[in-house]
């Protein structure tokens, strides 16, 4: 994977407290990008719950990450929660290019209208099988993306519907998993395609009490486990698709789509 030395430079947000998981998500980011992570800021929501537009200053797009110690559905527990989901917004009226994993997915969907909802049990945990819709074919990042792709996806909660003015892109039978903010360069997926199978074991078995009922429980996911190689490329798509495309270029393809499989 190529390393750029130069531009473009991206912000992420994110929604970390240990030091290791800080780390290890800035540097996957990275590396599935594309970019050295000196071209990767951070804005972490933990340190810097009151924030505006500003933080934005001098980058060329947005990445929001996942999150095990906050949940969107408590914004009276996370202070951030609120000038996170502005910033969101601001995002789309300026036109900033903004990728959003996981929590940043969620995020979304509250920040433009939608519902999230909270499973206690039975809840999404492995390397499912990804759907695409029609609208995909005609998406820059997911044109050229095989259905059924493997990804990395572990959420207790999940959006029900696809917020208004919003493309669905890619789903389980479960979990709507993607979509697009229609006419701004606003992707997010509930899957993380930072993480891969390592770093899924590795963070897996950190919060298994989060997550699992045990240990038995914990390995029989971490076998079922695949390889994500098609679910990790589409930050590289994001940076050089995107990120790096002209002005009212690629991110503008889909047309006619905005219905579909609401």
């Amino acid at each position: 994977m190529t390393v750029r030395q130069v531009r473009p430079r991206l912000l992420l947000m994110q929604i970390r407290q240990t030091q290791q998981t800080r780390d290890e998500e800035w540097r996957s980011f990275a590396r599935f990008c594309g970019l050295a992570v000196s071209q990767i800021g951070i804005l972490n929501l933990f340190d810097t719950p009151e924030f505006g537009p500003d933080v934005l200053a001098g980058y060329d797009g947005l990445l929001v990450g996942g999150s095990s110690e906050a949940s969107v559905l408590e914004p009276e527990n996370y202070p951030f929660i609120e000038p996170a989901m502005v910033l969101l917004r601001h995002c789309i009226e300026v036109r900033l290019p903004v990728f959003c994993s996981c929590f940043g997915h969620q995020l979304a969907v509250r920040a433009l209208g939608g519902r999230v909802i909270r499973d206690q049990v039975d809840f999404e945990m492995g390397t499912p099988a990804i759907r695409l819709t029609e609208a995909a074919a005609q998406d820059p990042l997911y044109h050229d993306m095989p259905d059924g792709f493997a990804a990395v996806s572990v959420h207790r909660e999940r959006a029900t519907e696809v917020p208004d003015g919003c493309t669905l892109l890619a789903y389980t039978q479960p979990c709507i998993h993607a979509f697009k903010v229609d006419g701004a360069p606003f992707w997010t997926t509930q899957f993380h395609p930072e993480v891969d199978k390592p770093v899924l074991v590795e963070r897996l078995t950190q919060f298994a009490h989060h997550y699992t009922d045990g240990d038995e429980h914990l390995q029989q996911v971490l076998c079922a486990a695949q390889e994500t190689p098609l679910s990790n490329d589409l930050l590289r798509r994001f940076v050089e698709r995107v990120v790096l495309a002209p002005a009212n270029g690629p991110e503008d393809t889909i047309q006619g789509t905005a219905g579909a499989m609401r």
